[in-house]
């Protein structure tokens, strides 16, 4: 039987749970499948930032300061486009902004999201046999309903520092989109999905929500890490967007996302704020140290995981 492995991946934790994996697995037994619910056009060019995360993890340029962007980056021309009174609404590294420049031009020529991504891939060196997907060719856009009205995730998390109150989520586009054949076959191949600690309704949520993703799920054993510890987020919005969901912000509200097809979850030692033995679903619950605070950290959880 084949022991290739999936990995579902948003922005941050999930990268970093990555870090490890790489070290431990031959890459060319490893599909990442990363969200682009996220993704935006921003001065002409197509940014995807969760997928960029993982260009970068996988080709040594990630900025692990911030887990985005990369390492050692110059701002050059957004500080000249400020100067000129032109505010994109995030930093744009002149590295980064070069991948964003050649995706759109790579699009504009007629490739789709998952032929671009491999074409990035030997642009920046990935050699390493890893397949890093798109969870879709179609555009997805996640948008943020607020009192005072809708936001592009982006707009309310990097504009707005996630200050607004959150009344919904919507994934808009979603049910138009379609798995890839990529996807498909790396399905064929693996065993086992590992799905990250990421957020479980924006970063997760959109790659999930694709027409036939949980048929897919179902038919593999399922690993999921969840990015809570007791009632609040490692890092990022997850909290208040499980909320607006009318999601339990917790780590039994994690499983509840996913309890359609997850077999293990995985919870933070010091997750002590509910009893998590009788979760239901047959899902088993496990715990160990999940916070990824360096690389040995990062390995060490990768190791726990792999050992299930």
């Amino acid at each position: 039987m084949s022991k290739n492995i999936i990995v579902l991946s948003g922005g941050t934790g999930t990268p970093k749970l990555l870090l490890g994996l790489k070290e431990l697995i031959p890459q060319d037994r490893l599909t990442v499948i990363v969200n682009t619910a996220e993704d935006i056009i921003v001065s002409g060019n197509k940014i995807c930032p969760d997928l960029d995360t993982v260009l970068y993890l996988f080709s040594y340029l990630i900025d692990k300061g911030k887990w985005w962007g990369v390492k050692d980056d110059t701002f050059n021309t957004h500080n000249a486009l400020l100067a000129m009174g032109i505010d994109e609404g995030m930093m744009i590294g002149d590295t980064d902004r070069a991948t964003h420049i050649t995706r759109t031009g790579f699009i504009d020529a007629g490739m789709n999201l998952t032929q671009t991504t491999a074409r990035l891939c030997n642009h920046l060196g990935i050699d390493s046999g890893v397949s890093i997907l798109p969870m879709c060719n179609e555009d997805v856009a996640t948008y943020i309903i607020t009192p005072e009205g809708i936001l592009h995730f982006q707009d309310f998390w990097v504009g707005r520092k996630g200050k607004d109150t959150v009344l919904d989520v919507q994934i808009s586009n979603v049910e138009h989109a379609r798995i890839t054949d990529e996807i498909y076959a790396a399905f064929n191949a693996c065993e086992t999905v590992i799905i990250g600690p990421s957020n479980p309704v924006t970063s997760i949520g959109p790659i999930i929500s694709i027409p036939g993703m949980v048929d897919l799920l179902k038919n593999k054993k399922v690993i999921a890490v969840s990015p809570i510890i007791g009632k609040e987020p490692v890092s990022g919005p997850a909290g208040k967007l499980m909320a607006a969901k009318g999601i339990e912000v917790s780590s039994k509200g994690v499983a509840a996302c996913y309890q359609d097809f997850i077999d293990v979850l995985v919870i933070d030692s010091d997750d002590i704020e509910a009893d998590y033995s009788n979760i239901g679903n047959g899902i088993k619950v496990v715990r160990t140290d999940t916070m990824m605070t360096d690389k040995d950290k990062s390995i060490q959880l990768a190791t726990f995981i792999l050992g299930l």
